[in-house]
């Protein structure tokens, strides 16, 4: 049975209030040490390689975050969670993606500095449509001495939803000036369904590569009709490759066609 994110507590959605620290100070790029009694310093969180989370329908994804902080004692754990609330805060009414172990693998870069990964397991079946926004990072940092510190949005990532995209180009082989008709389908996933479904009304791009060329070249541009479905005409010339290609949008990622090749006879 499908349930909303927000209520997913027991499923590997996070009710962001079970991962609440025992304390929480604000930590950012711009703080320096000053002192054995100060708290860690957050210098750099990467989530995803710096890429927003895409995800189909069903499948889970394992998001990779590391956390670089830096200490007088030395860092001996971070964490970090993607999460969304409505009130900013991640412990009321917020609900998230929470890490996948109990403490990070931190690897030490010097006497002080240490960067801690860890990874985030992303269910497609806690999102909704809506939830192909904007999220944000939870950052935290623990001296080897036991202090901490903690940045409710140190940084954010975007969700998207899985985009797909096809290509036929008919008839094959085709005489020299006759007529190509190109159709295709440009679809991503639905999160309220868990089914995919076409994205209309979209600016598609035709494009062309010649038999022995790499580059590919457009031609035209075409909208996407009301299912999502593709088709235009073009003039055979040369032998080569067809494909449409996307651009993409905030809440879904660009994708290219596998070109479809024709023989000009």
């Amino acid at each position: 049975m499908r349930m909303r994110a927000t209520v997913a507590v027991v499923s590997g959605a996070l009710a962001l209030s079970a991962l609440a620290a025992p304390v929480s100070q604000a930590s950012s790029p711009s703080s320096a040490l000053t002192g054995a009694d100060a708290s860690p310093v957050i210098s750099k969180v990467v989530v995803n390689s710096g890429k927003p989370i895409v995800l189909g329908t069903t499948a889970t994804k394992k998001v990779t975050v590391s956390v670089t902080a830096s200490h007088s004692s030395g860092i001996e754990d971070a964490l970090s969670y993607v999460w969304r609330g409505r009130d900013g805060k991640p412990n009321l009414y917020g609900f998230g993606f929470h890490p996948d172990a109990e403490r990070a693998k931190c690897k030490v870069v010097n006497a002080t500095t240490s960067t801690c990964t860890l990874t985030i397991t992303v269910d497609p079946g806690y999102l909704w449509n809506t939830n192909a926004t904007s999220w944000r990072v939870y950052a935290g940092a623990w001296g080897k001495d036991g202090s901490f510190t903690a940045n409710d949005s140190y940084s954010s990532v975007r969700f998207q939803r899985l985009s797909r995209l096809t290509v036929k180009a008919s008839p094959k082989p085709v005489k020299k000036g006759s007529t190509i008709t190109v159709t295709g389908k440009l679809d991503r996933a639905n999160w309220d369904t868990r089914k995919y479904a076409g994205y209309t009304s979209q600016s598609v791009k035709l494009q062309f590569r010649k038999k022995n060329s790499s580059t590919y070249t457009t031609v035209k541009t075409v909208k996407s009709s009301s299912t999502g479905t593709l088709k235009t005409t073009v003039k055979a010339a040369k032998d080569g490759y067809w494909r449409w290609s996307f651009a993409g949008t905030a809440s879904t990622p660009a994708v290219n066609a596998t070109g479809d090749f024709v023989h000009v006879k």
